[in-house]
């Protein structure tokens, strides 16, 4: 199957999640809670893109679904509300969400070589489960990662459907933080896809931002979830106490699942990765060291 037969086979699998998702939502039974209508749509969007992941037998259809959905259920909840909801704040976080959603997904198409390539994670995930490898599969690859990037969004939620204080400096710093964060991962994509054009064979990537830290993009990712959180806590500080659990649970994500899963192919591929290790930090960045 070509490139762009791919991509538009994926592209047809997204507008049907959407859909079934959109049809829950305006047709379906009414719970009375938004948070609660969405995450059902989403949970059968998802199951859209689990279907279609079986069908081609590629689990990577659902990697663009990961940037998809967000703006989509900001803009849903956001539609949803009352007037006397903070407006301004509103279109900073949705903005600082397009932005970041625009980037990674346009990131995703120009990479995405064809069917015929399914992320390394994936058949990994599936063989270590054995005769449980369609329940990895809907669980592990699907319905986990959709569910965390739901749990992150939970501050989105608040500040589209609830008053609020008025925008304030801590509104700003978040959208700092998040376009800073989308900065961030385009420059380390960017470098990261310029090296793979030239790299000699074992050659590992220790140059621009990845001489500060080994997965300067995960460190983008993480950050953007965190400026969301910030967004929750600039207009309502009184849920300090649970307003960053979403961003939480992205960094134990990254921290304990991607990046070792990173870690352990970068060390059996290229054995030189093992001097990158001991010079540059795994995650938060410092000066590179010689």
């Amino acid at each position: 199957m070509s490139r762009a037969a791919s991509l538009a086979h994926v592209a047809l699998a997204y507008v049907v999640a959407i859909a079934v998702g959109a049809a829950w939502l305006y047709a379906g039974p009414d719970s009375s809670y938004l948070w609660l209508d969405a995450l059902v749509a989403d949970v059968l969007a998802t199951l859209v893109v689990f279907a279609f992941s079986r069908l081609h037998r590629n689990s990577s259809f659902y990697d663009a679904y990961w940037s998809v959905i967000p703006p989509l259920l900001a803009l849903y909840w956001w539609s949803e509300s009352t007037p006397d909801v903070n407006q301004a704040r509103s279109w900073l976080v949705i903005g600082v969400i397009t932005v970041w959603a625009v980037r990674l997904t346009a990131n995703w198409v120009h990479t995405f070589p064809g069917m015929h390539h399914e992320d390394w994670r994936y058949p990994m995930v599936r063989e270590r489960a054995g005769r449980m490898e369609l329940v990895a599969d809907l669980f592990g690859i699907h319905l986990v990662p959709t569910l965390q990037v739901f749990l992150g969004l939970v501050p989105v939620y608040v500040v589209t459907t609830r008053v609020g204080r008025d925008v304030g400096w801590l509104d700003y710093l978040a959208v700092a933080v998040g376009l800073g964060a989308v900065l961030l991962e385009l420059v380390a994509d960017t470098q990261m896809h310029r090296f793979a054009r030239t790299k000699r064979p074992g050659q590992v990537m220790d140059r621009g931002v990845w001489a500060w830290s080994r997965h300067p993009n995960y460190l983008g990712e993480i950050t953007f979830w965190f400026a969301l959180a910030l967004f929750g806590l600039a207009g309502f500080p009184e849920y300090w106490w649970w307003i960053f659990v979403g961003a939480v649970a992205m960094l134990l994500l990254f921290l304990f699942v991607s990046i070792p899963m990173m870690e352990e192919r970068s060390l059996e591929r290229r054995p030189a990765y093992a001097d990158v290790v001991t010079r540059v930090p795994k995650l938060f960045p410092r000066p590179p060291r010689r």
